[in-house]
């Protein structure tokens, strides 16, 4: 039941990056940027051929092949069963997500096939800071909570193995 309602969770996202592209597409391109918040958020209209701060610009097939082959393996490992804790799970679907909606960009927004861009539009104004999109902020949120979670699993095996320690 859980894989099918991860299953469901990752649709349900993927659909809602898609949907907010295609209306930046539509209403922010003709325009380019739209102030949000005055001096916090401007919705900014940007074509990214790279990864996270342009890295590897213009490696598109590259960048969908890596992407694909992580997001596969995710949903093995995710569908198996093997995840148990539902936190992780949680973390494990927004990755995931964010992961593939940016892929569906790259394999199909631009004139050639895994040629392609992912759709920008959120900015910072009050930080120097890299254009992004609701994906990545599924991917960087979902990666924050798995790190936050092996670091708290971490200090709590190293902390029950002094009491383990100290008792025997």
């Amino acid at each position: 039941m859980l894989q099918l309602v991860s299953i469901l969770c990752i649709a349900v996202l993927v659909a809602a990056d898609q949907l907010i592209k295609m209306v930046v597409e539509d209403r922010l391109m003709p325009v380019g940027s739209i102030d949000f918040i005055p001096g916090i958020i401007e919705w900014n209209y940007t074509e990214n051929t790279g990864a996270a701060f342009s890295i590897m610009e213009n490696h598109t097939e590259i960048l969908s092949v890596f992407t694909l082959v992580i997001i596969v393996l995710g949903l093995i490992y995710l569908l198996s069963g093997r995840i148990k804790n539902k936190v992780l799970v949680a973390a494990a679907i927004l990755v995931l997500s964010g992961g593939l909606g940016n892929l569906i960009d790259r394999i199909f927004r631009g004139s050639e096939l895994f040629h392609g861009y992912v759709v920008d539009y959120i900015k910072l104004l009050f930080v120097d800071f890299a254009i992004f999109n609701f994906a990545d902020c599924l991917v960087c949120v979902g990666a924050g909570i798995i790190i936050i979670y092996m670091l708290v699993d971490t200090f709590r095996s190293s902390s029950d193995k002094k009491k383990g320690q100290k008792n025997g």
